[in-house]
């Protein structure tokens, strides 16, 4: 899933004497007296190089060159609309302009303690009038609508130890849903957050503390990117992490389907539909999660707190009596030499939900019409999914996932759904010369809970579906396509085509079609 980062805000280049150490996986550096140091901003190299000299005839223009070398560095930081630092040669006065001549590999800074990353979205969607014998107070509706999102993204980091860092992502986001957000189990925009509306809204979506402690073994370079720091690693290792987060940065991992900005767009695309991960109504959560990285394996698990109600903003921070556990298992192979990942996740989730079979019985005691929200007490639900991927060449891919929840109380925290099973494949452009192209589809089948199914039946609502009556129950089943289109290496424009059959699990109503265009940049 991750785009390829750019390499840190200031890079070191030198040509060592010396082998590189292969212990530690570093290599030293030369023992004369002169380094060269090559600047980018952002990922983007700057042109300029200065060499280090401890030759006493060179200070006075090196004092000079420095200042003009670090003052233009400052003056293209403000243009960025950061301010940063320069470190290394702040604190080397005998600094000159110079012309990278070394073939040696650029090394990350480790100086430098700040990097920041932007991302900017805008998805337009449209869909065209679509047939249906009845619509209740919580349909899709029948006519043609449209919809749309942006969002603008900073992803700041600051490293504060060795192995750790705080990371903050403050976030402006703007929508308008289709049928306001109603009517599907995979709603065909993941962008659109649960309360969104045509005015800008700010808030911070993530902020939290993230430390690594190393347990030995080969070291791992990690690329500077998205809520990651560019630092080297040992492969055998514990990762920390408490704050804010979305639980599905940390579990439900997929190369290929996990962002809807860069890739699928359904909501049940990006992760296990049936996955009712604890979140408040914008998708993230306070709590912590501990992950074990041990060769090919990892092991992660975490608790996070529940909103106080059904998708509702505040949580509940009792977190000992209700939260969200869950706990994932990963294997890393490769077959024919083509890399390949499976995951087994499990979930509990600890709450005050209204039991499906509770509204029902209370309903037909009172002659009235079901709803969970009169039957809410502590309840528990459970639930699994199995996760796979699998490289078949360097640049064409499968991935799938198969979704489990015992689907017995009310969704709480994502989507109406509680099996699910999902198969895609990507395609990378490089076979007509466009490798930064990528073309991707994927089928998707969502389905309900006997229990909800009933629920639904009887005319009760749910969060996000009720047609004020089911009678022919069906999965509901999504083809969703894309063509990614790069304009240069930072940029993309996107189409996008979902097909929807039963919406909401009616076979009464639909096919629905759904046509998108998406532009995403990031730097």
């Amino acid at each position: 899933m991750a785009a390829p980062r750019p390499p840190g805000l200031v890079r070191f280049q030198a040509a060592p004497e010396a082998a590189p150490d292969a212990a530690r996986g570093r290599p030293e550096l030369t023992k004369n007296n002169n380094m060269t140091a090559h600047f980018a901003l952002a990922g983007r190299p700057l042109g300029w190089t200065a060499t280090r000299m401890t030759g006493a005839g060179h200070c006075g223009e090196g004092r000079h060159l420095a200042a003009r070398v670090l003052a233009a560095v400052r003056r293209a930081c403000l243009l960025s609309g950061i301010a940063l630092g320069v470190p290394a040669l702040a604190q080397t006065p005998n600094a000159v302009i110079d012309t990278p001549d070394s073939a040696a590999p650029p090394l990350l800074m480790p100086a430098s303690p700040f990097e920041a990353h932007f991302q900017g979205t805008y998805i337009w969607q449209d869909k065209p009038a679509f047939s249906a014998a009845y619509t209740g107070p919580k349909s899709l509706l029948p006519a043609a609508e449209k919809s749309y999102t942006s969002s603008l993204t900073a992803y700041l980091a600051l490293r504060t130890n060795t192995g750790g860092a705080v990371y903050v992502d403050p976030e402006m986001i703007e929508g308008v849903a289709l049928s306001n957000l109603q009517g599907l189990g995979g709603p065909p925009n993941g962008e659109l957050q649960k309360v969104s509306g045509p005015n800008p809204t700010f808030y911070v979506p993530r902020a939290f503390f993230r430390q690594v402690f190393g347990l030995g073994g080969a070291t791992l370079d990690l690329d500077s990117a998205f809520n990651q720091l560019g630092e080297t690693v040992d492969r055998n290792r514990i990762v920390l992490t408490l704050g804010k987060v979305a639980i599905t940065d940390i579990f439900d991992n997929n190369s290929f389907a996990h962002d809807p900005r860069t890739q699928f767009a359904n909501w049940t695309a990006s992760d296990f539909g049936s996955y009712d991960f604890a979140a408040d109504v914008r998708g993230y959560s306070w709590g912590g999660a501990l992950e074990v990285d041990w060769q090919d394996w990892a092991l992660r698990a975490g608790r996070f707190l529940v909103p106080r109600e059904s998708n509702g903003a505040q949580l509940n921070y009792s977190i000992m009596n209700y939260h969200g556990d869950q706990i994932e298992l990963e294997r890393d192979f490769s077959i024919l030499d083509q890399p390949g990942k499976l995951r087994l996740l499990a979930f509990r989730n600890a709450a005050i939900m209204g039991s499906y079979l509770d509204a029902i019985k209370l309903a037909r005691a009172t002659g009235t019409v079901p709803s969970v929200a009169d039957v809410r007490r502590p309840k528990d639900k459970v639930g699994w999914g199995l996760n796979g991927e699998q490289n078949l060449t360097g640049d064409f891919a499968l991935f799938g996932r198969l979704g489990w929840a015992d689907g017995q109380t009310e969704t709480y925290s994502f989507t109406e759904v509680e099996r699910t099973r999902q198969l895609g494949a990507t395609l990378k452009g490089t076979r007509w010369q466009r490798e930064n192209d990528t073309v991707g589809v994927i089928l998707i089948e969502n389905g309900l809970s006997t229990a909800h199914e009933e629920y639904l039946s009887l005319g009760g609502l749910g969060e996000f579906i009720g047609d004020g009556q089911l009678v022919h129950y069906r999965p509901e089943d999504i083809f969703e396509s894309y063509y990614s289109y790069a304009v240069g290496k930072q940029s993309w424009i996107s189409l996008d085509y979902q097909h929807i059959d039963h919406p909401a699990y009616n076979a009464d109503r639909g096919p629905v079609n759904v046509y998108g265009v998406r532009l995403h940049t990031q730097f």
